[in-house]
């Protein structure tokens, strides 16, 4: 995840009251989480989501491919970031999160991490994409390693998480930092299921959220809601799923959704 204040692929938040039930039959992971001052009780699909993880790194790197070295060197969307960070940093993450499911430091440090980002940024575009494949590879051994998968692990900064959860977690690095390469890739190309997904999981990011007013979220068909949860909805955000998850994850400023009961929100740092 990028360190910009709004900018991230991943809310680094824990989910509240989760109460799991793992199912040897169907690998899957259930938990009920608070969002809005309701239950919402939901599975994950572990193995599921590995196989989307896989479709779409091989969507990035198929496009990717068609960069040149000049290319790598060249802004993302990212602020102080090039498409090398972006590469760069998608590798290193995958041994990141192989080293969570093994029960090892996500990172030695923040500052390792950092330094190894901008250590393999400047690396030519062959190198780079060798990289991203052979440690996606890696992660993908490490997801289909027998487990508990409703143990929880140790992410960054004392976040706790699903181990369930890992695969989603990285899709979502996969699938936010392709939009953030700038070749073309948007968020209204990311996967119908990915879209629902993510609005609903920072959606639950920003509950409880003392500085974001009682808000609805909806695309006219799905309705999330976020923010203080103890008072009566005070403003509905509409727009299309890409819009939503646009300004939920800092990638878009909102302009392009339409607020009813006031203005639209300014959220807090992810």
């Amino acid at each position: 995840m990028h360190n910009n204040p709004r900018l991230s692929s991943m809310p680094d938040a824990t989910v509240d009251h989760i109460a799991r039930a793992f199912d040897l039959r169907h690998c899957f992971t259930t938990f009920t989480q608070r969002c809005g001052g309701t239950n919402v009780s939901s599975m994950i699909d572990h193995a599921h989501d590995l196989a989307s993880v896989r479709d779409a790194t091989e969507r990035l790197l198929t496009a990717a491919a068609k960069l040149d070295n000049a290319s790598v060197t060249e802004p993302s969307r990212l602020p102080g970031w090039t498409r090398g960070h972006i590469l760069a940093h998608l590798a290193r993450n995958a041994d990141a999160l192989v080293n969570v499911l093994e029960g090892r430091p996500m990172y030695v440090s923040g500052e390792a991490r950092d330094a190894e980002i901008d250590r393999d940024a400047p690396r030519p575009l062959d190198i780079q994409l060798t990289d991203v494949r052979d440690s996606a590879a890696r992660f993908q051994e490490a997801g289909a390693a027998p487990a508990d998968w409703s143990r929880i692990v140790q992410l960054r900064n004392g976040v706790t998480d699903s181990a369930a959860r890992v695969p989603f977690r990285r899709w979502v690095e996969v699938e936010l930092h392709h939009v953030d390469l700038g070749i073309g890739y948007e968020l209204e190309d990311v996967p119908a299921e990915f879209a629902g997904r993510e609005i609903a999981f920072l959606a639950e990011r920003f509950t409880g959220h003392p500085d974001v007013p009682p808000t609805r979220l909806t695309d006219d068909t799905r309705v999330w809601t976020t923010g203080r949860g103890a008072e009566a909805i005070v403003v509905t955000v509409t727009g299309s799923p890409a819009d939503l998850l646009g300004w939920l994850a800092g990638r878009r400023d909102g302009s392009a959704l339409s607020v009813e009961g006031g203005r639209l929100p300014q959220l807090p740092p992810l």
